[in-house]
């Protein structure tokens, strides 16, 4: 029944018209972005996909970097194809974990394999590369960004960056252990005692709070400061010391749970409380980002002076400029003997979870747009709603279309009660 659906038209049953309608195809193709090895979907998943009617085709190899093989895929019920241009062919929803515009070079190539109404789902980076989904639109594909699901309930088991985050959060920590010239844990031995490692984490966000659970289970004496003051309940539950300064944080959350952008005035002042507090510590990890925004600088190249010989900075807001005065993107930079690195992509240096989760999220995200086998755009859904990037040849994302400077479309307006009623009284007399 799931691989072929018969539609039987309205008539006496001695003339009967059978209609045979192929399943949706789903397809996944291998990342193009330089050093990607995730994948957008992993041999488990598929079960999920084909029973609810879905034809699966992946790319040849697309897994294998992640760890999974094409044998692995057929196994499941997926059928392999041998390159990129048949999966955007025959698939009507492509799954990606970088599209275009989080692949702003390679991902140029895929403008010209998008067929017009075809499903792109993927992240995209759209506040950050709000000009390449416009090309996307360009070309009438519906697109669909991860980055944007919304912070709710129901939401959870679809946010790819939360789950991505602890990847990156567990990642950074191990990073740092292994260029820190000292051990994370205390030891005590016939040679001495050791003394554990200090660790200073900036941002309890998902990465934020990986990296203090992880620095903790090493061994290492752990400190962490948020702006948002709720989550220092959060920070001492795994074993970490809140570190509070005496700001004014009461407007420092914004609705979605995210930190807000605060004033120069406020940036200055958190500096110089935070620049006594890195210069206590062998580590810091620094996680604070701003949706869309470049990311605060908090640690200044007086601060890093300021740090013992041998210490070490993982920066994981490089991607939007950096936390740290001194963070280059994907580099690893040295002053006064202190250590600064600014991965951009650590879920990509654990590819086989990375991938396990970013399936999970992106095919239960699916399950919010195709019903029965067929796409349904539900745009009263909040998930459908806020993720839709472009749609007809248009941005229809309101953040999105902000970020182009846009006008912001206006919700459809509601029909008034009476309207409805009225409506509703029609039909029935129809009927």
């Amino acid at each position: 029944f799931h691989r072929k659906k018969r539609v039987v038209s309205e008539g006496s049953r001695r003339n009967l018209l059978i209609a045979i309608v192929e399943p949706m195809i789903v397809g996944a193709a291998k990342e193009t972005f330089p050093n990607e090895a995730r994948v957008a979907l992993i041999p488990a998943v598929l079960p999920t996909l084909t029973k609810a009617g879905l034809e699966i085709i992946i790319e040849t190899n697309a897994g294998l970097s992640a760890g999974f093989t094409d044998a692995q895929y057929e196994e499941k019920g997926a059928k392999i194809v041998a390159s990129r241009e048949e999966v955007f062919e025959k698939a009507q929803i492509v799954l990606q974990v970088r599209s275009l515009g989080a692949n702003p070079e390679a991902g140029k190539a895929d403008l010209d394999l998008m067929k017009k109404d075809q499903v792109i789902v993927g992240l995209s980076d759209p506040l950050g590369s709000a000009e390449l989904s416009k090309e996307m639109a360009e070309k009438g594909v519906t697109a669909f960004s991860m980055e944007l699901i919304p912070r709710i309930t129901r939401a959870q088991s679809m946010d790819v960056l939360s789950s991505q985050a602890t990847v990156a959060g567990y990642k950074a920590v191990l990073l740092a252990a292994d260029n820190l010239p000292r051990m994370f844990p205390m030891f005590m031995t016939a040679a001495g005692t050791i003394s554990p490692a200090r660790v200073f984490v900036i941002g309890a966000g998902v990465a934020g709070l990986q990296a203090i659970a992880t620095a903790k289970r090493l061994g290492a004496k752990v400190e962490a400061y948020d702006v948002r003051p709720a989550v220092a309940e959060q920070i001492e539950s795994l074993g970490g010391k809140f570190v509070k300064f005496d700001l004014d944080t009461a407007e420092a959350e914004d609705a979605g749970g995210y930190a807000k952008e605060q004033s120069d005035d406020f940036l200055r002042r958190q500096r110089e409380e935070m620049g006594k507090v890195v210069k206590g510590n062998d580590v810091v990890i620094s996680t604070a980002a701003i949706p869309g925004r470049k990311a605060p600088v908090l640690v200044t190249a007086d601060m890093v002076k300021g740090m013992e010989p041998g210490s070490v900075i993982i920066d994981l807001a490089a991607a939007t400029g950096g936390n740290c005065e001194l963070t280059k993107a994907d580099e690893m930079v040295e002053v006064d003997n202190v250590k600064i690195f600014g991965p951009t992509n650590l879920p990509g240096g654990a590819p086989y979870h990375a991938s396990q989760m970013y399936a999970k999220n992106i095919v239960t995200f699916l399950q919010s747009i195709v019903k029965e086998g067929a796409l349904v755009f539900d745009m009263e859904d909040e998930v459908v709603a806020e993720t839709m990037v472009t749609r007809d040849g248009d941005v229809v994302n309101n953040r999105v279309r902000e970020a182009l400077g846009m006008e912001p479309i206006a919700p459809p307006a509601k029909p008034e009660p009476e309207a409805e009623e009225k409506a509703e009284t029609e039909e029935k007399g129809d009927a």
